[in-house]
């Protein structure tokens, strides 16, 4: 098969034939449909996060279920599915706590000695798989609990950005904020994450949606997807407008970028009470905190990993929300993409003027 492969970071991906093993017995095999490009896989391929290399990048796909093993119970082949990064044991105290985002998956993993699930074909090497994944590959062999079945009629390029960005979006909002009808909302940055938690919140019935971002294009989308107000975050005066326009700040601010001044911004934007929801992948030396009057307001400050998502329930109904016109999700992909052309959509990813680019595998 084809993959897009990371053989050094801060080097473009190169394309090569992989060889991927039978599935094992809680094994899928899935043929790859779309995967959109998110900015948590330009993290690792810049090398700001560490990763063992070589390895097949990607992890926001959808696709249909070519083979299963012995022991999967979940889907069966011909099932289209999402695939998640949050795959769960389904045993550990997270799991049984109702907090599967925080698994940390051990056993969904090929264990130390086992053959690998993938290698290159030309050589035998083993090529490591990122985040339970990689689907920058025309298949996918993963764990039964790192993918749901869905409805059929949703198509997988639709389908493909409700694996990462919109999962964590949404699940922000629903999971994490536990936003109620008439709640204001402050979203800072409007790429992927932060269109579908704008989008999120107008379906939670959020009162005020004020969507924070530098450049002119992602505030209209915003405005598309239920934004009420927009504002370009680095203007000096950005929280005070927030604050102004909210008669004291909103009640949930939710930073989409993975920068110390996002985060700052979405603290500064607080009222009484709220709470701040850091969803970025910042530089792993950077901290956030509440100051001493924060904390005497009653300020709160958590992160949402995925958003906090319980992706066998919670990616059904945003599929069903799509289907029933609840969820937008064409606004949200900018374009779509031969496999060939990844390194272009992450230098487009870069500039910052699009939201989501989703590979189409023939």
């Amino acid at each position: 098969m084809k993959a897009a492969v990371l053989e050094q970071a801060g080097k473009p991906l190169v394309i090569d034939d992989l060889t991927v093993s039978k599935p094992g017995p809680h094994e899928v095999l899935i043929r790859t449909v779309a995967c959109g490009l998110c900015h948590s896989d330009l993290h690792f391929i810049e090398g700001s996060y560490p990763h063992a290399m070589p390895c097949v990048a990607g992890h926001e796909a959808a696709g249909i279920v070519e083979a299963v093993g012995s022991e999967v119970r979940t889907v069966k082949k011909g099932d289209h599915v999402v695939t998640c990064l949050s795959a769960f044991c389904g045993h550990c105290e997270y799991c049984v706590t109702g907090r599967m985002a925080l698994c940390l998956g051990g056993d969904t993993r090929r264990a130390p000695g086992d053959a690998p699930r993938l290698t290159r074909t030309r050589d035998g090497i083993a090529v490591n798989q990122m985040l339970n994944l990689s689907a920058f590959a025309e298949m996918m062999l993963v764990h039964e609990h790192a993918c749901v079945a869905i409805n059929p009629d949703m198509p997988l390029d639709r389908a493909a950005v409700i694996g990462c960005a919109v999962t964590t979006g949404a699940g922000t909002v629903f999971n994490a904020c536990k936003v109620t009808p008439g709640e204001t909302v402050a979203v800072v940055g409007c790429g992927g994450v932060g269109l579908a938690t704008v989008n999120a919140a107008r379906i939670a019935g959020a009162g005020r949606i004020i969507a924070a971002d530098p450049i002119p294009e992602k505030r209209e989308l915003a405005l598309k997807l239920g934004a009420t107000d927009v504002i370009d975050a680095t203007a000096p005066d950005a929280a005070k407008q927030i604050v102004e326009m909210t008669k004291g700040g909103v009640d949930h601010a939710i930073e989409a970028v993975g920068r110390p001044a996002s985060a700052n911004l979405a603290v500064a934007a607080l009222r009484r009470g709220g709470t701040a929801t850091i969803l970025g992948m910042m530089p792993l030396t950077e901290r956030v905190g509440l100051s001493a009057m924060d904390l005497l307001s009653g300020k709160k400050l958590q992160g949402a990993i995925m958003g906090m998502n319980r992706f066998p329930v919670d990616l059904p109904r945003l599929v069903d929300f799509y289907l029933r016109g609840l969820l937008d999700l064409d606004t949200i992909i900018a374009e779509r993409i031969p496999l060939e052309a990844i390194n272009s959509g992450f230098e487009k990813m870069k500039a910052g003027h699009s939201a989501r680019s989703v590979i189409v595998f023939e």
